[in-house]
């Protein structure tokens, strides 16, 4: 079966979520996202899930007015948290499985 990966351009994500360049550029800057191909901003392609972490970091910036380190620190705790919610699920259905048996 066909994977099926979804990309945007900077100049797409721009356009699309009415985020500014140079706000795109402080996240990569930062680690908060990172583009999947380009050599240059100019180039860059961001997939579904930096796109998505993209709009959180921008929103938070804009609506707390805080800088981007502590942008990059929430979105970092946002993942982790993320990434234990999903590994605990995954847990609780072996678990499952583990005490029908």
């Amino acid at each position: 079966m066909a994977e099926i990966t979804l990309s945007l351009s900077i100049n797409e994500l721009c356009q699309l979520e009415s985020i500014e360049r140079e706000i795109i550029i402080n996240i990569v800057e930062y680690g908060i996202a990172e583009p999947v191909a380009g050599q240059g901003s100019n180039d860059w392609v961001f997939d579904t899930s930096s796109v998505h972490w993209i709009k959180k970091a921008a929103r938070l910036q804009r609506d707390l007015e805080i800088d981007w380190v502590a942008v990059a620190l929430v979105i970092d705790l946002m993942q982790q948290k993320e990434t234990l919610q999903q590994e605990n699920l995954r847990y609780r259905h072996q678990l499952k499985r583990f005490i029908e048996k």
